[in-house]
């Protein structure tokens, strides 16, 4: 059974880091599954079938939080003795802010445009961009992680949050668009 006392990485057979390859999280995350799945304890006792349902349950979460970039940062976070709170904190980088401001404008003005559709792809692949940038800075910040640095991941980490609201919203108004039509 599980060793519920690891971490993520652990679990996973993955060195500790904030780069991953994705194919071999994907292929362990399978392995893992079939070891506990349940219908394989389903004439096992109570407990186990427990532990097996428990097991299951850890290596989803597991799985769901290294293979998205953003949970993986706050979970290394985490390991370091940092929490957050990912609805209470914001950046204090008021020129990242405008450009929110201003990236919300631009979106909400692609309503009106000759072809919507194209302004938000055109919005979704700047953030897409900004995002990806921002994944290659937050690498770079947990290689040694010092305090300084465990801080500019965090910091980093605000930033792409705001942008995932952003490009969530983008998609949803790329449904709002569907639905007119």
């Amino acid at each position: 059974m599980l060793d519920f006392s690891k971490n993520y990485f652990e679990l996973f057979g993955l060195p500790v880091g904030y780069i991953i390859d994705k194919n071999q999280l994907a292929e362990r995350y399978r392995e893992l599954q079939r070891v506990v799945h349940p219908d394989r304890f389903a004439n096992a006792t109570e407990q186990e079938r427990r532990l097996s349902m428990q097991g299951a349950v850890r290596i989803n979460e597991a799985y769901q939080t290294l293979k998205d970039p953003i949970e993986r940062a706050r979970y290394m976070l985490s390991l370091n003795g940092i929490e957050m709170d990912a609805q209470q904190e914001t950046t204090r980088d008021s020129a990242f802010l405008m450009e929110q401001l201003e990236l919300r404008e631009e979106l909400e003005a692609s309503r009106g445009k000759p072809d919507p559709y194209a302004a938000v792809a055109d919005l979704m692949a700047e953030i897409n961009r900004r995002i990806s940038n921002m994944v290659g800075q937050m690498a770079v910040q947990f290689e040694t992680p010092t305090p300084e640095q465990l801080e500019a991941a965090r910091e980093i980490l605000r930033k792409m949050q705001f942008l995932q609201k952003f490009r969530h919203d983008a998609e949803t108004l790329e449904a709002e668009l569907d639905e007119a039509f």
